[in-house]
């Protein structure tokens, strides 16, 4: 029962954040446009170096087993689709949900510890609109963007390993890599992170703002935050593509 009551306290949390989401990019513009830096730049470095890694790694396995039976030629276009329409995606919310879930929620149990946020209610200013709503849209539209850099570079990381131990020029490459990749496909699955991001901004800030007034609480807090954004990502994704799959065959969008 008392889970229970603490996820009813979560959603309604939720639906505060998106309720003041408005308000926050008409007043707080400039407090976005810093987190969506703090989001989106400070995390290129990790994320243009895991995309290719991923890349690399994926074509070294894929390409041992695709020479042994015979079907070489047909590892870019399979690769593609995998990295563009799930790997992708699923990377930019997992590595987003690791640095920023413990960052919020250490960021805000902070000021909780420090009892910055009852100063702010007292004053008239509510935490919400304030510093909850700016963090969560920043997140939102930033994975998205490390979406698209991680595929471009899982790509490129495939295509070094096609050059270094494969037979396929550059030009063959891409232009097989493309053969099963649907622009819809694409554009739904960099459109679907913008939720990870979402949940990811909104259960770090949850954690943060309802953590205990230590030390320590703030460090298990920072834990929580990354673990509870990771799984959280996962469950979003399991019910986005379900959903996204069916909307598109209702609306005549399943064919090639």
């Amino acid at each position: 029962m008392r889970r229970l009551e603490h996820f009813g306290r979560f959603v309604d949390f939720f639906l505060r954040t998106l309720a003041a989401a408005p308000r926050a990019v008409a007043r707080s513009w400039l407090e976005v446009v810093l987190q969506f830096e703090r989001v989106a730049v400070m995390s290129l470095p990790i994320v243009m170096g895991a995309g290719f890694s991923v890349g690399l790694v994926t074509w070294l396995q894929t390409h041992r087993l695709l020479v042994a039976n015979g079907a070489e030629s047909a590892l870019p276009s399979f690769l593609s689709v995998a990295v563009v329409v799930e790997i992708g995606p699923v990377l930019a919310g997992v590595l987003v949900a690791s640095r920023m879930g413990a960052g919020l929620a250490a960021e805000l149990g902070t000021m909780t510890l420090n009892e910055e946020i009852e100063a702010r209610v007292a004053l008239g200013t509510d935490p919400v609109a304030g510093l909850v709503a700016p963090r969560a849209i920043a997140c939102a539209l930033a994975v998205p963007l490390l979406t698209v850099v991680i595929d471009a570079s899982a790509l490129v990381g495939a295509l070094t390993g096609e050059l270094t131990g494969g037979k396929l020029t550059p030009l063959r490459f891409w232009r097989d890599s493309l053969t099963f990749l649907r622009m819809a496909d694409v554009i739904e699955a960099t459109l679907k992170t913008a939720v990870f991001g979402l949940l990811v901004g909104v259960i770090g800030c949850w954690i943060g703002l309802n953590s205990g007034r230590s030390a320590e609480s703030v460090g298990r807090a920072a834990t929580r935050g990354v673990v509870l954004s990771t799984l959280a990502v996962f469950a979003a994704n399991v019910v986005l593509v379900p959903c996204i799959q069916l909307a598109n065959a209702a609306l005549g969008w399943g064919g090639p």
